[in-house]
């Protein structure tokens, strides 16, 4: 069983960069593949990032690619989403997930066994 909790969310202007961290419990974290999502009122929830257990390989929608960064720290169990550039359009609740297959690009929610609460994130322009 895996627990996680989003952090580092809040309110910036247009430009200007945030870093969300996900803190998880359970041992077992460090194998699991770990994913970025958001979901904007009204709109299905989004793919943005996927980083494998070991940290080597990551996966980024289009959207996000070359302005947000995915990275982990499996000595602390602790995920982050580096993002910078940020616009209006990226105002939405940002969700950390992990999936027990720790290899692979899995893209779909439904791919994830576990999830975090949920943080907002609000772009002002």
């Amino acid at each position: 069983q895996v627990q996680l909790v989003e952090s580092g969310g809040g309110l910036v202007q247009a430009g200007g960069s945030l870093r969300l961290s996900c803190a998880a419990s359970g041992r077992t974290f460090s194998t699991y593949a770990m994913g970025w999502f958001r979901q904007a009122p009204g709109k299905e929830r989004e793919f943005l990032a996927r980083i494998t257990w070991s940290g080597i390989n990551m996966y980024y929608a289009d959207s996000v690619k070359g302005r947000f960064t995915i990275s982990r720290d499996n000595s602390n169990n602790t995920g982050y989403l580096q993002m910078t550039s940020l616009k209006p359009e990226d105002t939405a609740v940002y969700y950390c997930a992990a999936d027990r297959q720790g290899v692979g690009t899995e893209r779909f929610a439904w791919d994830y066994e576990y999830w975090g609460q949920g943080i907002q994130v609000t772009v002002s322009s």
